[in-house]
């Protein structure tokens, strides 16, 4: 991702405008741009990671520890 000498890529600001624009899309390319995926499905038969069933108290309580 640097070149060889990155000392050299910084005394051009064109040269760094242009390797900042390709960081940027590589990141926007590897892990999206962040387009919403619409409404999420029902949790009817959802099951935690132990095989433990999800019911609303759980989310709930999810919800007032993250937001």
């Amino acid at each position: 991702m640097l070149p060889r000498r990155p000392s050299s890529l910084f005394r051009s600001r064109w040269a760094a405008l242009l390797w900042a624009a390709g960081v940027l899309w590589t990141a926007v390319t590897v892990a999206g741009a962040g387009a919403s995926q619409g409404p999420s499905p029902p949790i009817e038969n959802a099951a935690d990671a132990l095989g433990q069933p999800i019911d609303k108290e759980d989310l709930a309580l999810l919800r007032n520890l993250t937001g």
